[in-house]
């Protein structure tokens, strides 16, 4: 038998082989994440070379203009993206494993929609409820339309995957009419702070959705971690899981409610990035093909990336006009999604 990994022998003994490409690419994919942040603490309307930045963050600003922009406008900014692109990238990975579909992401099944509709509602109607109850509302929106599409589209066992998801884009298509229906007759300027929030945004995060944002992945690590076990059996199909001892149905529903977590602590913060969780685990699988745990980490760090990336470029390529980020997520990622409903290839399908 053999996996990433692992090699065994039932007549020999069993030998660990490390899996060098994707560890490779991991250790690439946060030297990219490095070069990333430095490149978003320099660029701006207030230029800073690399050395003002180094000198910034080790406590020795060149100047207090500097510090302000660094540690006030741009390092949180910059810290959100990267939290947030972690956090859809793992959700759409776990959802594509428990599903078995290349197609599921949290913005294409609901999810999303679902914890935009909470909060938008919060914003509109009570816009005096505390910025720190967001993450709760997120989850809350999130969940409940991740039970209604396991409701309606899971009862029976033969293609509930694919029901899963079709339900899923009926659901958030409603849900995009009921958020439509609260912009249009709210006040105006709750209705643009909400807009503002939908079109997927980290321009306006400080430390405090920093704090969230990173305690929500502080939370979350370890239930990855202990996920990889049944996230593992279910890549081989429901049978075999099954006959592998893992309790097909509480672990579904299980992993699910994980992979609302993830989405909704980053749609509280930063408004619903499309897309994110789509591409992130598709592009993770192509660079190198990993064992579950491993693809999750490697997911991850490609989320972080495309965030951090679709950031800096909707800062930098308009300047002085700020493009969001969920915008530029949104142009990278309708080519793919069609690419892969034309070419779905085997290796998307086993994700």
């Amino acid at each position: 038998m053999m996996a990433d990994g692992m090699i065994s022998r039932l007549d020999g003994p069993v030998t660990f082989v490390l899996p060098v490409r994707a560890l490779a690419v991991l250790a690439l994919l946060c030297a990219g994440i490095g070069t990333l942040v430095v490149a978003s603490l320099m660029a701006g309307s207030y230029p800073l070379t690399a050395g003002e930045v180094a000198a910034t963050v080790l406590g020795r600003a060149p100047s207090d203009m500097g510090e302000t922009v660094v540690w006030q406008f741009r390092l949180p900014r910059a810290l959100a993206a990267l939290f947030a692109g972690g956090l859809f990238a793992t959700s759409g990975a776990v959802l594509q494993i428990v599903t078995r579909n290349a197609l599921a992401d949290p913005s294409l099944i609901g999810v999303s929609q679902g914890a935009g509709l909470a909060v938008v509602t919060a914003i509109v109607v009570a816009p005096d409820l505390p910025h720190v109850l967001r993450p709760a509302l997120a989850f809350a929106g999130a969940l409940a339309v991740a039970a209604l599409i396991q409701t309606l589209a899971m009862r029976r066992a033969e293609g509930a995957t694919m029901r899963f998801i079709l339900t899923g884009i009926g659901v958030a298509a409603f849900i995009a009419a009921a958020t439509s229906a609260l912009l249009t007759y709210g006040q105006i300027d709750q209705a643009m702070a909400a807009l503002g929030w939908l079109a997927g945004s980290v321009h306006a995060v400080g430390w405090t959705d920093v704090a969230i944002l990173g305690g929500a992945c502080a939370l979350l690590a370890p239930a990855l971690a202990a996920a990889a076990r049944p996230l593992r059996a279910l890549r081989l199909g429901p049978e075999l899981a099954a006959g592998l001892g893992v309790r097909v149905g509480p672990a579904r529903i299980a992993l699910i409610t994980l992979a609302v977590a993830l989405a909704a602590a980053a749609v509280a913060i930063v408004g619903p990035l499309g897309f994110v969780g789509l591409i992130a685990p598709h592009l993770a699988q192509r660079l190198a093909r990993a064992d579950v745990g491993l693809h999750l980490s490697l997911s991850a760090a490609t989320g972080a990336a495309l965030v951090a990336a679709a950031d800096l470029a909707g800062r930098t390529v308009a300047d002085p006009v700020q493009i969001p980020a969920g915008l530029v997520t949104a142009v990278v990622g309708i080519p793919v999604f069609v690419l892969l409903i034309l070419r779905p290839t085997p290796e998307a399908t086993r994700l």
